[in-house]
C-alpha cells in the first residue's frame, strides 16, 4: 500500500496518528499543497477530487476520505480497537466520531481555510466573514463536549477512539484558525492534555 500524504494538512494527520495508534506503517508519498501538486494530472489520477489523503490499495485501487481508509485499516490490523469491538460500541463511536467531525472539526477547518492568508490561494475566494461566522459555533461544540467529559475519560468511552483523533486535530488547528479556546473548560482541558501526550498525536 501506499498513503498520499500532507503533512500540514488535518485529514491526512488524522490517518496517521491512527496508524501510529495501531502501530502499523505504510509507505507514504507527500503531496505539496502550497505548491498545488494536488491539482497535477499526475495526482489527479490518483484522486480526481484533487484532494488528500488518498491510499493505494495492493490491488491499484485508490481508497479516499479518511474515515474510509482508517475503518479499512481497522480491518486488517483490528488491535487495539479504534472503532469498536461489538456493535453497540461501533454505534456510539460512530455518533460521536460524527458528532465531533460535523460540529467541531469543521467549522474549525473552514475558519481556517477561509482566513489563513497561506491558504488564500487554496481558497479562492476567501470569505473572512463566514470564517468569523464558524468560531462560535466551534466554541459551542466545545462547552458541550466540556460537559460530556465530565463523566468520562473520552469523547466516545473510557477508550480512546477515532473520535478522539478528530478532536483533537482540531483542537490542534484552533490557533491556526483564531478560534480561541474558552478558559472555563476544565473536563475539555484535561481530555487535550492527556490526547496530546501520546506518542502517536505529539508532532
Amino acid at each position: 500500500m501506499l498513503l498520499y500524504n500532507t503533512p500540514l494538512a488535518p485529514n491526512p494527520r488524522r490517518v496517521r496518528i491512527f496508524l501510529a495508534e495501531k502501530n502499523v506503517t505504510i509507505p507514504i508519498r507527500d503531496v505539496n499543497l502550497i505548491a498545488q501538486e494536488h491539482k497535477s494530472e499526475a495526482y489527479g489520477r490518483i484522486n480526481p477530487l484533487n484532494e488528500a489523503p488518498a491510499l493505494v490499495l495492493d490491488d491499484g485501487a485508490t481508497l479516499t476520505e479518511s474515515v474510509a481508509i482508517c475503518r479499512y485499516i481497522e480491518s486488517l490490523y483490528p488491535e487495539p480497537p479504534l472503532l469498536g469491538r461489538n456493535a453497540r460500541e461501533q454505534a456510539f463511536i460512530e455518533m460521536w466520531q460524527r458528532r465531533v467531525e460535523f460540529r467541531l472539526f469543521m467549522p474549525v477547518a473552514l475558519a481556517f481555510r477561509h482566513s489563513h492568508p497561506a491558504l488564500a490561494r487554496l481558497e479562492s475566494p476567501q470569505k473572512p466573514e463566514f470564517a468569523e461566522h464558524q468560531r462560535p459555533r466551534a466554541q459551542q461544540m466545545m462547552r458541550f463536549l466540556d460537559q460530556e467529559l465530565a463523566s468520562r475519560r473520552f469523547m466516545a468511552s473510557d477508550d480512546f477512539t477515532i473520535a478522539d483523533i478528530t478532536a483533537i486535530v482540531a483542537m490542534d488547528l484552533t490557533k491556526a484558525a483564531r478560534v480561541d479556546i474558552p478558559e472555563d473548560l476544565p473536563h475539555l482541558s484535561r481530555w487535550r492534555t492527556e490526547v496530546s501526550a501520546r506518542p502517536s498525536v505529539v508532532p
